[in-house]
C-alpha cells in the first residue's frame, strides 16, 4: 500500500501552523516539522530544556553542543531567541502559553486519548514533557504512521497502552490521511487519492466519520 514518508507527514503538519504560533515539537519524528515552515510565516519553536525561537539544524561540523533541543540534537538560534531554566520552560507549558504541540504516538483513541510514553510492561518507559504538553498547549496534534510495523491499527476506539493524556488530541496526520477528532469520533478530512475509503477503514481501528467532502491528501516529493 502506498503511503507518505515521515518527511511528507511532517510537511503536511507544518502547513497548518499559523503565523506567529508558539510551537513545541516532540522528540524524534516530530522534530522534522521545523524543516517545513511555510514561507512567509513565522513559527516560534519551544523546547522543554529551555530554548525559545530555535532554528534549523547547523551544518555538520558547525554544531555548538551547548545549544541543543530536548532530543539532544544541536540547533541554531534565530534572532531574538532566548534560553532559560528548565523550570521556566515548563511554566510556559503549564501556563497555557503554547499554541500547539505536535507529538508522536503509539496509539490514539477516537475520544482523543493519547498513548505515547510506554509500550507496556516489556517496554522501556520514557516519561517526558508530553504529559504536561498535552494539557498545557492550546492545540495538540499527532503525526504518526497509520499502522504499526506489523500492520495493526494505531487509531483505535480505546487505547490499550498506558495513557499520556485523556481527550487531548484534536488532529492526527498519518501516512494515509488527515483525521480530526470531534465529539469522540474520527472525522476524515483528507486521504491519499490512491487508497479507497474501504481500504482506509480496514486499517483503522474505529469508525471513520464523513462530514462533507474528503479532500485528496497531496504532498510534494521530499
Amino acid at each position: 500500500m502506498q503511503k507518505l514518508s515521515n518527511n511528507q507527514i511532517a510537511w503536511r503538519a507544518a502547513q497548518d501552523i499559523q503565523d506567529g504560533a508558539y510551537v513545541n515539537l516532540g522528540i524524534g519524528f516530530p522534530e522534522k516539522v521545523a524543516q517545513y515552515t511555510v514561507e512567509g510565516r513565522e513559527a516560534i519553536f519551544h523546547t522543554e530544556n529551555g530554548i525559545l525561537n530555535f532554528g534549523e539544524s547547523p551544518e555538520p561540523g558547525q554544531e555548538d553542543w551547548d545549544v541543543i533541543n530536548a532530543g539532544k540534537k544541536a540547533v541554531t538560534l534565530k534572532p531574538g531567541a532566548s534560553y532559560f531554566h528548565h523550570a521556566d520552560s515548563f511554566s510556559m507549558v503549564r501556563g497555557g502559553h503554547l499554541d500547539v504541540a505536535i507529538l508522536g504516538a503509539y496509539e490514539v483513541a477516537e475520544t482523543g486519548d493519547l498513548a505515547n510514553w510506554s509500550t507496556g510492561p516489556k517496554g522501556v518507559p520514557a516519561v517526558g514533557g508530553a504529559m504536561d504538553l498535552v494539557h498545557g498547549a492550546k492545540r495538540v496534534a499527532v503525526i504518526t504512521d497509520h499502522v504499526t510495523k506489523d500492520g495493526r491499527p494505531k487509531l483505535l476506539k480505546t487505547c490499550t497502552l498506558p495513557l499520556t493524556g485523556v481527550g487531548c488530541v484534536t488532529r492526527v496526520y498519518t501516512s494515509l490521511a488527515v483525521i480530526d477528532i470531534e465529539d469522540g469520533r474520527f472525522v476524515l478530512r483528507e486521504k491519499l487519492p490512491s487508497i479507497s475509503l474501504e481500504e482506509l477503514q480496514a486499517v483503522t481501528g474505529a469508525e471513520l466519520v464523513i462530514k462533507g467532502a474528503v479532500a485528496d491528501l497531496i504532498v510534494p516529493e521530499l
